[in-house]
């Protein structure tokens, strides 16, 4: 550590009917070393035991309380205008952090006054060995806007086996434990509300890069995350939101040049996996696919509305993919992993 203060980093959590979580992993973060840090969890209004049981364990933890459940993105966006500090740590519930966690990551990116956001390797909490399918060792992006990790490419998921101990550039760092650069994160505006829960973080990632900005991936800090929290896989509405906000993604943040062209491919591959879905039986979720799309053009005028008002900001180079594309998949993942059978990516 270097002997000038460190910078404050405010370790936000936020909660909904998640008591069993804070008593089970409360502990981990609230027991570490980071000299110059804050604690605060925002609570998504709660209707469990969740805030008498924070006044009368930890009463030295501050609790923002949104009236209603905002989603992730909204509830965070509520909470974080109220939060003061160089960093801003989003940490999900279900996390349990080991000791020194913090630290490795804010060193890294004090060295470079281009990163913005940053996560740790994320391994699984029942799975200790594997990685964990919420980030693993940092998130990419293909060429038809397909988003996978390293360590997990759709649900072939890997055991740490060391393979991945290098920090390095990624396209998107996981919201279950996510470093973000607190100036930076106003400055593009913060999560998206639009897309209440599932895939926030990429979008807000995305637009970092954007504006010209890196993130990253550190693996000399470990957490293990629990996931399928607030929905499990398989989970209907879980299907919804991800093939919606996938669409809300590409439209809000691709160049215009490639717009047209993968949104067309990413309609008719949602399509086959809504054939599929029938195929097996799986109503609900073929319901769900075509559901995401009619509430994709049914909010079409608000995404507009969205990224023109980007354009505008002179922060941003929406209309170029030049910029930084660190983290960017030339190819299929699509087509490696179900025609060549490749299991693993390596970043390459």
């Amino acid at each position: 550590m270097n002997k000038r203060k460190q910078p404050l980093v405010a370790v936000v959590i936020l909660n909904w009917n998640g008591q069993h979580w804070l008593e089970k992993f409360l502990p981990s973060v609230t027991n570490n070393t980071y000299p110059n840090q804050q604690i605060i969890v925002g609570d998504n209004g709660s209707t469990d035991n969740s805030i008498s049981f924070l006044q009368q364990h930890y009463p030295t933890i501050q609790i923002i309380k949104n009236p209603t459940n905002e989603g992730f993105a909204g509830g965070y966006q509520t909470v974080l205008k109220q939060v003061e500090a160089d960093y801003y740590v989003l940490l999900n519930s279900d996390v349990q952090v080991t000791q020194g966690w913090i630290e490795p990551i804010i060193n890294w990116m004090e060295t470079d006054n281009k990163f913005a956001a940053c996560q740790p390797k994320i391994r699984s909490f029942n799975h200790p060995e594997l990685f964990e399918y919420a980030g693993a060792a940092g998130g990419f992006i293909d060429k038809n806007g397909f988003l996978f990790c390293r360590g997990r490419v759709f649900n072939s998921i890997e055991k740490d086996e060391n393979q991945y101990n290098d920090n390095c550039e990624i396209f998107w760092a996981t919201g279950a434990a996510l470093f973000v650069k607190s100036t930076l994160f106003h400055m593009v505006g913060g999560l998206d509300a639009t897309f209440f829960a599932h895939q926030e973080e990429v979008d807000l990632c995305w637009r970092l890069k954007n504006a010209g900005f890196k993130i990253g991936y550190c693996a000399a800090s470990t957490v293990y995350h629990v996931g399928g929290g607030m929905l499990p896989q398989g989970n209907p509405k879980k299907t919804y939101l991800n093939f919606r906000n996938s669409l809300f993604l590409l439209y809000k943040n691709l160049p215009l040049n490639k717009l047209p062209y993968i949104f067309l491919k990413r309609t008719a591959l949602d399509l086959l996996a809504s054939l599929v879905a029938l195929k097996e039986g799986k109503y609900k979720d073929t319901w769900a696919v075509i559901k995401a799309h009619l509430s994709f053009y049914a909010l079409l005028p608000t995404l507009i509305q969205q990224r023109n008002s980007m354009k505008k900001l002179n922060i941003f180079n929406i209309d170029s993919f030049k910029k930084n594309t660190k983290g960017y998949y030339d190819s299929s993942i699509v087509w490696d992993f179900f025609i060549k059978k490749k299991k693993k990516f390596d970043g390459g």
